[in-house]
């Protein structure tokens, strides 16, 4: 990680989800509850250690450290699985850098990184691991699961106010 502090990596911000409410509870099998809202957004308005406004996890003492998802959509890539990566219901998917490197491992503070899609680069601090639930074999496919477990996302702290849109950006590691 090293070698990419301060490196600015082209992305693409290949999705933006926002949602008020959970749609994955209960069980699986069960299967989602609808979501009132549209979920796919145009651009995303961030807010410094709150997360995104009009998300579930906005300003929720209890997701301070994870209010915002941001997911590699090679990860889908890599187990064949062709659906929109917004059911992953991760908040930002990138295309282009391998996010789940930057999440913190156990004694480790996780990487400071940023997203610049044009509006101005926003600082994220990197926590723990986004890790997959059941949820995935339902709405993914079969093995989805169990292939994204260590390739889940990363759950981040915003640093910054900004905004992000969909589209090209730049990725840069911060701090590592």
């Amino acid at each position: 990680m090293e070698a990419l502090r301060h490196e600015v990596i082209p992305v693409t911000v290949e999705a933006l989800h926002v949602s008020s409410v959970h749609a994955y509870e209960g069980r699986p099998a069960d299967g989602p509850r609808p979501d009132p809202a549209p979920v796919a957004h145009r651009s995303i308005e961030v807010r410094a250690n709150l997360g995104i406004v009009g998300d579930r996890y906005f300003n929720h003492a209890a997701h301070r450290n994870a209010a915002v998802t941001v997911f590699a959509v090679e990860s889908l890539d890599a187990l064949g699985i062709t659906a929109s990566p917004l059911l992953t219901r991760r908040n930002i998917v990138l295309r282009g850098f391998r996010i789940d490197d930057l999440a913190a491992r156990p004694g480790t503070a996780g990487a400071v990184f940023s997203l610049d899609s044009g509006a101005g680069a926003v600082r994220f601090q990197a926590h723990r691991p986004a890790n997959p639930c059941a949820w995935m074999d339902v709405v993914l496919g079969s093995g989805a699961f169990r292939g994204l477990r260590g390739h889940g996302g990363v759950r981040c702290v915003p640093l910054d106010d900004g905004t992000l849109e969909l589209g090209p950006a730049v990725l840069a590691v911060v701090s590592a």
